[in-house]
């Protein structure tokens, strides 16, 4: 695997911090267009796309079903812990991408197989 498609499969997860800490928006974006961009580039770009736009989708349902639980208290204590998870698990993800590892998010649905 060259160091090509291991820096495009790390910006597939790093490219949503930019909207996580930047505009708010483009954490779903940043990921998906990369991945759309360089899918059929390298196999290993593809899945880390995949992986990466599957965990903001999963990220963003968590966070919408929190605001609803603030209502009964526990929603306030979910939400920072989700927010957390969309910083740092990104950061993680991308590290083993540019290792050249596969990563699997953990609580992360699977929409895009």
């Amino acid at each position: 695997m060259d160091s090509d498609a291991r820096t495009w499969a790390m910006a597939c997860h790093l490219s949503a911090l930019v909207g996580t800490l930047g505009n708010g928006v483009g954490f779903i974006l940043g990921p998906l267009i990369v991945w759309i961009l360089k899918k059929d580039v390298d196999p290993f770009v593809d899945g880390h796309g995949k992986e990466a736009v599957n965990f903001q989708l999963t990220m963003l349902i968590a966070a919408l079903a929190c605001i609803p639980l603030c209502f009964v208290v526990i929603g306030f204590f979910l939400l920072p812990i989700v927010g957390i998870l969309a910083i740092v698990l990104p950061i993680i993800a991308g590290l083993e991408a540019n290792k050249g590892n596969i990563y699997r998010y953990p609580f992360c649905i699977r929409f895009i197989k």
